[in-house]
């Protein structure tokens, strides 16, 4: 964990930045980009994508202008079109996205009046019949009275600091000035406002503004329900259109404590009541249906003319709106980037019927910023221990993970951020790959020029996982030392050509050093024909005996292997000793500022080197010092002799590896306890009946070469007198 330290450390940072971010400490612009994408996603895959009839866009549209004439038309069209709704039709509720907030002027009445008043003062039939055309050519009293008593509410909008204007009349708010004073709530605050004319005002059933949210990218994904004007508050066009529809209603604002602020708006009414869930500013997210058109459209111009079939208004909610170009309110919405603006409010309105308009609560930031830090948390202290499949199958996991349990709240209702916990496991994750790539790569690649020129890529590689634990510096360890020698290899050159030779060597060494680094070890050098190795360093090995001998049998076995591929391009069989010693010796980086070498030297290098060269002597493939079979209990062993090598004044014993105990034949155990038995005797100098032993072995085991070594060291030995001090061990005067 601690060579890990910096990247712990800088994970951590990562974390408590974005916390910092989810937490509203302080603002990642980025973040709130990636987010507000996340949401539209979110918005598009669950969206029904099917048409609601419950409420119709009345269109005024390019047909409509077509025929009736220009926007605006005259009030008086309007008062037509609004008592076909209510009288022909028979519609719930109608919501006008558009303002009247200029008297009609389109009668003549004016110009009447002024004749009138100024050239026809005293004609008093001229004055009756204006007189009697007056209630028919005032087109806005026209319009009020229609207004009155129908079911239709009139939509206006509020303007910000910079365009404040007060012109028209603004509807009474639905919770007057001082309503919620002492408390922090971040209503929608707004400076000035466009209504409609008074008269109709007064003579509407009620009104709502239409302004949305406008989000940073331009995109509007909320309308706030209530907004606050000169310290009294005013709802929106959809909530209205719906305390419309059902009736008699209140309006309660929801606080689940005196800590919080508000989270919903309850509407109470004998018909019914629903709960709208709201934001921090009292904003609802329109929960949109699908592309544009998931309403149907109606031309204003065929209500006009009774075209449309009664059953399809019918106790219907009506939304007056326009598409025709150059009068289009166009949106940009996370379902389209031009989208009318009055289906955003058909939206809403559906959403409150359906009650499909998601929350988000003020606790969901506390399980945001939870399911942050238990994540971050693992995700920081794990990566950096994994490899890098691993670290992408844990990152990939956990954003299965996150993206489903978002996903699961989502269609619960619940608005959960997801951009600050996906860019934290993509951030944490890349900042583990970079690291591994960036700085642990080159550290490897470092290490690897350090060691790889001495130490085998396997070796390396594990090496470098940790490289503090590994130094070149001179030490004492306990290792396994193997030689390895081609027999007469001096007489088998001399039949080949250099390149025979040459393609020879290259087979032999290669299948002999693939052998070595199977095993773990370490290749020391190549000595002509020699092969030098040894095992538990620079990686400690405690089975460096073991991988030594296994490597040795091994080897043999390969030589044997390469006969027949060798018969077939008419080279020579090869045939091989190998010396296994174990012994304390001192391993590091050796040499002179000219060349350097990673290798091992002492008194146990010098007898494995030793060992190898008396197999010939002894007729076998492998000798191995009594060290190593000593730490090979599970292995079987055949005793050659006791002998005192060149150098070395303490004599050694000296053993024949056969293999695994549990693999041998009853026949080789058998073979093996006679053959201990004839050493007893041989070392007692129990001539007569050594040699009755010898020969059974022999005419059993004709091909075994140290039987007939031994037969003809006693028939030497029978020639000499008996000795008293006699050791039994072979001295070796050469090396």
């Amino acid at each position: 964990m601690k060579k890990h330290l910096v990247r712990i450390i800088l994970g951590f940072f990562c974390l408590a930045a974005l916390l910092g971010h989810a937490g509203r400490l302080w603002h990642i612009p980025f973040v709130s980009a990636l987010d507000a994408y996340l949401y539209d996603v979110r918005v598009r895959i669950s969206m029904p994508d099917t048409p609601d009839d419950r409420i119709v866009i009345v269109d005024i549209d390019e047909k409509s202008l077509a025929e009736i004439g220009r926007w605006p038309w005259g009030r008086n069209v309007v008062s037509d079109l609004v008592r076909k709704l209510t009288d022909d039709y028979q519609v719930s509720v109608i919501g006008f996205d558009v303002v009247f907030a200029e008297p009609d002027d389109s009668s003549g009445l004016k110009v009447l009046e002024s004749i009138a008043r100024d050239r026809l003062k005293g004609d008093s039939g001229f004055q009756r019949t204006l007189k009697s055309l007056r209630p028919r050519l005032d087109y806005d009293r026209l319009f009020a009275e229609t207004l009155r008593g129908r079911p239709a509410v009139l939509g206006y909008y509020f303007s910000g600091k910079h365009e404040a204007k007060h012109a028209g009349a603004l509807p009474q708010p639905v919770f007057p000035a001082g309503s919620f004073a002492g408390r922090d709530q971040d209503f929608v605050s707004w400076e000035g406002f466009g209504g409609n004319l008074p008269g109709l005002q007064a003579a509407a059933a009620g009104a709502g503004h239409f302004n949305p949210l406008i989000d940073f990218d331009g995109s509007t994904r909320r309308v706030p329900l209530v907004v606050k004007y000169q310290d009294a508050y005013y709802e929106s066009l959809s909530l209205a259109m719906i305390r419309q529809l059902l009736g008699e209603s209140q309006l309660s604002l929801g606080f689940p404590d005196d800590s919080v602020g508000i989270e919903w708006i309850d509407i109470l009414s004998p018909s019914g009541n629903f709960r709208i869930p709201v934001d921090e500013q009292v904003a609802a997210l329109v929960p949109y249906r699908g592309q544009a058109k998931s309403f149907p459209y109606i031309s204003a111009v065929d209500i006009l003319r009774g075209q449309v079939s009664a059953d399809v208004l019918r106790g219907r909610i009506v939304l007056v709106g326009t598409s025709a170009p150059g009068l289009m309110d166009l949106r940009s919405t996370p379902v389209g980037g031009a989208y009318p603006g009055v289906e955003v409010h058909a939206n809403l309105i559906a959403g409150m019927l359906s009650d499909s308009i998601k929350a988000r609560p003020g606790y969901m930031l506390a399980v945001e910023i939870l399911s942050m830090i238990l994540l971050g948390c693992a995700l920081v202290l794990l990566l950096p221990l994994l490899s890098p499949l691993r670290s992408s199958l844990l990152a990939l996991t956990a954003l299965a993970l996150a993206a489903a349990f978002n996903y699961g709240l989502w269609q619960g209702g619940l608005v959960l951020a997801l951009a600050p916990t996906f860019l934290l496991i993509v951030i944490l994750y890349a900042l583990n790959m970079s690291w591994g790539y960036f700085v642990e790569s080159r550290s490897k690649r470092q290490f690897t020029d350090l060691f790889g020129q001495y130490v085998p890529p396997e070796l390396v590689d594990e090496m470098a996982k940790d490289p503090e634990s590994y130094s070149m510096e001179g030490r004492n360890e306990e290792l396994t030392i193997l030689f390895s020698d081609i027999r007469s290899f001096t007489t088998l050159s001399e039949g080949m050509t250099p390149r025979e030779l040459t393609q020879l060597m290259n087979e032999y060494l290669g299948a002999m050093t693939s052998i070595v680094r199977t095993n773990r070890g370490t290749l020391d050098k190549y000595i002509g024909d020699a092969i030098m190795a040894f095992w538990g360093a620079p990686v400690a090995d405690p089975e460096n005996a073991r991988h030594a001998l296994l490597t040795a049998l091994a080897m043999q076995q390969a030589v044997r292997a390469l006969d027949a591929p060798f018969k077939a391009r008419g080279w020579p069989e090869l045939h091989i000793g190998v010396g296994l010693n174990t012994g304390v010796v001192t391993v590091g980086d050796m040499g002179s500022p000219v060349r350097k070498a990673y290798t091992v030297m002492g008194d146990a290098v010098n007898l494995a080197s030793r060992l190898e060269g008396i197999t010939k002597v002894y007729g076998v493939g492998i000798v191995v010092g009594e060290a190593t079979r000593d730490k090979l209990d599970d292995f079987s062993f055949r005793e050659l002799d006791r002998v005192r090598v060149k150098g070395k004044e303490q004599p050694v014993t000296i053993f024949e590896p056969l293999g695994l105990s549990t693999e041998l034949s009853p026949e080789d155990i058998a073979e093996l306890a006679e053959w201990e038995n004839f050493l007893h005797l041989y070392r007692a100098q129990d001539w007569v009946p050594a040699t009755q032993l010898l020969l059974s072995l022999q005419q059993r085991f004709p091909a075994r070469y140290l039987y007939k070594f031994y037969a003809e060291r006693i028939a030497e030995l029978r020639l000499l007198p008996i000795r008293e001090n006699w050791d039994g061990v072979t001295a070796f005067e050469t090396k």
